[in-house]
């Protein structure tokens, strides 16, 4: 037991860059965690660390050491989580991210509800529009919004994903209804410039099936599609948009979808988590919650099958 928490310690400080910031996130002091490391240097004969005042680095028996113990640790959780779930139990933490716009949105009630349900089980979420790395930034599982491909990630469906091209009633009755996609050169654009179309919104023809691009333009650009949604209200242009942000404005009347025919339909809500020889019982029972809550609460039957995905598209 002293040697793994002399390993979880000086596998800390690596993650944290540092002994304060490690003690910071381990809440333990940093002369404990400076002993744990020293004491498992002496125990192993050799320096896995070179300290300065300013920073510290790994050495090359540093690197190889994180490498395996890395793997030592991973294998023991997997043990303990086996262990649990042979008595039934789920507990722990799971580390969650997931696009800001699902998690302000109605959508985000899925994570809360499922907290409620599970009080034993501890939900860390963040929320980020930005690509993370689930391995390397240490995510349990990820909700993305995304159009699937192939890759080494796993992920389940849990819903589909429609978009809106929609605009402000005022809009449309100044410039007019497009009635193809390729006039919205002629029309304002509102550009989600986190989304991956940005200023090339993909569509698909009606008869064939086949998507096609049109370039868009247009005075405002944001990185959230609840500001893009507020600049389509005041009626700056036409804005791509998941049609779960802006579905009560639609039905209120605030907003007028156009062009509904040509809309892209593969896109979907998928829950992703990187390939594992075990899949701890309490993210299991998150994927699952997830499934059945869409499939109650957004009228979507999700597909119960994994499928792969890629990491580009993990966004």
């Amino acid at each position: 037991m002293d040697t793994l928490t002399r390993m979880r310690a000086f596998i800390a400080v690596i993650e944290n860059e540092g002994f304060s910031a490690a003690a910071r996130k381990t809440g333990r002091s940093k002369a404990l965690l400076s002993k744990y490391v020293r004491e498992l240097e002496d125990e192993l004969g050799v320096l896995l660390i070179n300290r300065t005042t300013r920073q510290i680095a790994l050495t090359g028996a540093g690197e190889v050491y994180l490498a395996r113990a890395s793997a030592i640790l991973s294998d023991l959780e997997s043990l303990n989580e086996e262990a649990r779930e042979a008595t039934g139990e789920a507990k722990g933490r799971i580390r969650v991210s997931a696009a800001r716009t699902f998690g302000d949105a109605e959508l985000g009630h899925s994570l809360v509800d499922f907290a409620v349900a599970h009080p034993d089980i501890s939900l860390d979420i963040h929320l980020d529009d930005n690509f993370v790395d689930l391995v390397e930034d240490g995510f349990d599982v990820a909700i993305r919004m995304t159009r699937l491909s192939d890759s080494a990630m796993i992920a389940r469906r849990l819903a589909s994903l429609d978009l809106a091209l929609c605009a402000s009633p005022a809009l449309i009755e100044r410039l007019g209804r497009p009635t193809h996609p390729s006039e919205l050169a002629n029309f304002p654009a509102v550009i989600d410039s986190n989304s991956r179309m940005f200023s090339s919104w993909s569509f698909r023809d009606p008869e064939t099936g086949e998507p096609f691009p049109v370039p868009v333009s247009g005075q405002f650009t944001a990185n959230s599609p609840v500001t893009v949604r507020a600049a389509v209200r005041a009626g700056l242009g036409f804005a791509m948009i998941p049609e779960f942000v802006v579905r009560a404005d639609i039905a209120a009347g605030r907003l007028v979808t156009v062009l509904e025919t040509f809309m892209p339909q593969e896109a979907g809500i998928y829950a992703v988590f990187p390939h594992r020889r075990h899949l701890p019982l309490r993210v299991r029972l998150f994927v699952d919650f997830l499934a059945v809550w869409f499939r109650k609460c957004d009228g979507e039957r999700a597909a119960p099958e994994l499928v792969t995905m890629s990491e580009a598209d993990a966004r």
